[in-house]
C-alpha cells in the first residue's frame, strides 16, 4: 500500500502556536506596509458562521488616536508602544465572539510568523473606547490588539513545540480534555 502524501508544503504552524507569546514591549520600529497588509489579511480570511465575516478592523493610524485609545485599555503602554493599533469592530448581534477571536488569532499568528509580537488589550472604559472608535449603536468592539517587533530577542525556532509547551504556564492537558 502506498502512503498518502499531502500535496500541500507542510508549514510548522504547531511551532508557532506553541511558541507565540504576548509581547507587551515593543522596539522603535515600524512594520512594513506589506507586513502590516498580511496581518491584516489574515484576519480577513478567517472563517466565519455562515461566511458572513462580521468585523471590521479599525487601524489607529493618528498618534493622537493612539493615545486616547491606550486611556481607554487596561495596559496603556500595550497600546503606546506599538506600530501598530487595531481595533476589531463587530456590527449587529449575534453569536460573533467567537469568529471574532479566530480573526484576532489568525493576525496575531501571522504577525508571529513576520516577526511582529502582539497583545489582546482588554477595554476598561468601554464608552471611551467607542467615542474613539466613532462606533455608533450597532457597533460595538471585540478586542484591540497592539504589534509591533519585540524590543527584546524572540526566536521561535530556538526551541520545539514540546520544549515551548513544557515552559508555558498552562493547566497540565489531563486536566483539560475530558474523553467519554
Amino acid at each position: 500500500m502506498v502512503a498518502h502524501r499531502s500535496r500541500l508544503a507542510r508549514v510548522d504552524a504547531f511551532l508557532a502556536v506553541a511558541s507565540k507569546r504576548e509581547v507587551r514591549r515593543y522596539a522603535d520600529r515600524p512594520i512594513p506596509p506589506e507586513i502590516e497588509r498580511r496581518i491584516l489579511e489574515a484576519g480577513r480570511v478567517a472563517g466565519s458562521s455562515k461566511n458572513r465575516q462580521p468585523w471590521r478592523f479599525v487601524v489607529l493610524a493618528d498618534r493622537e488616536t493612539v493615545e486616547r485609545a491606550a486611556e481607554a485599555v487596561w495596559a496603556a503602554d500595550n497600546v503606546l508602544g506599538a506600530a501598530l493599533v487595531v481595533a476589531v469592530v463587530v456590527r449587529g448581534k449575534g453569536p460573533v465572539s467567537f469568529d471574532c477571536g479566530r480573526a484576532a488569532q489568525n493576525m496575531m499568528l501571522a504577525a508571529w510568523n513576520e516577526g511582529v509580537g502582539s497583545c489582546p488589550n482588554g477595554v476598561a472604559d468601554a464608552a471611551a473606547m467607542r467615542d474613539v472608535l466613532g462606533l455608533d449603536d450597532e457597533d460595538h468592539f471585540a478586542i484591540v490588539l497592539s504589534f509591533g517587533y519585540p524590543a527584546g530577542d524572540v526566536r521561535p525556532d530556538a526551541r520545539s513545540p514540546e520544549q515551548w509547551i513544557a515552559r508555558a504556564d498552562r493547566r497540565p492537558l489531563e486536566e483539560l480534555v475530558e474523553r467519554r
